[in-house]
């Protein structure tokens, strides 16, 4: 049975390959639409829906990867807002100390879904097929989780608690910042949450963890202000 699902799950190489802004990267983001124009016309329970499935995915994806890549890949941890808000999210729903911070967890988990949606640079690196694994997993997710979290921000309310979206945005950097502190070692360094370096390698080495921890939290909470601002406009229209 392992080497029937090693075969089915492991990754594929050799011809064709996920390209950023390929034909395939496009059938990702315009699915990832069409799922949020279907839930619209149900929005008491797609936002629910999308998010608990992608959560789903997620918890199964720690089952499948050893029998995919022979370990699990500790990057999956939830260090980086897209795994950590889908964990938040699904908690937020359940856990009553949680739902006052529901709609920060969807804003942060829609702009860090949808930003590795439009360059998801995990899948590029390796250079797999389109029909791989490792690409439908990851595209799914990110997929799910941008259109549950965009759904539950139009519907659900809670853009104007700016302080709790602040507050999310610091406190997942701090979280990111333990996990690298844990993790971190001679032998592999990990950069959740962009906060050791950044993803362009822009910044000096010997700057940039000093630098990019305040710039995530200037740059995800001004593009969560603007996200708002425009979903108010959207909802004054119609």
């Amino acid at each position: 049975m392992h080497s029937v699902l090693h075969e089915l799950l492991a990754d594929r190489t050799g011809g064709e390959v996920f390209r950023c802004f390929g034909p395939w990267h496009f059938f990702w983001i315009a699915l990832a639409a069409v799922v949020f124009v279907l839930a619209v016309k149900r929005p008491k329970r797609m936002p629910e829906g999308l998010t608990d499935l992608a959560f789903g995915l997620y918890i199964l994806d720690f089952f499948l990867m050893p029998l995919a890549y022979g370990e699990i890949d500790i990057e999956k941890l939830p260090f980086h807002a897209c795994t950590a808000m889908c964990v938040m999210v699904f908690l937020s729903r359940r856990v009553k100390a949680l739902e006052g911070f529901r709609a920060s967890f969807a804003l942060l988990g829609f702009l860090s879904n949808f930003v590795y949606l439009l360059y998801p640079a995990g899948v590029m690196w390796h250079g797999v097929h389109p029909l791989t694994y490792r690409v439908i997993q990851t595209l799914g997710f990110h997929a799910l989780m941008s259109a549950g979290c965009l759904l539950a921000l139009l519907f659900e309310g809670g853009l104007d608690q700016w302080k709790r979206h602040l507050a999310v945005v610091a406190g997942m950097t701090l979280w990111a910042m333990l996990g690298n502190w844990v993790y971190n070692s001679e032998a592999r360094v990990y950069n959740w949450f962009f906060v050791v370096r950044d993803p362009f390698g822009i910044l000096p080495a010997e700057i940039a963890p000093f630098v990019m921890p305040f710039v995530n939290i200037l740059l995800f909470f001004a593009a969560g202000m603007a996200v708002c601002k425009l979903i108010r406009e959207v909802r004054h229209a119609l």
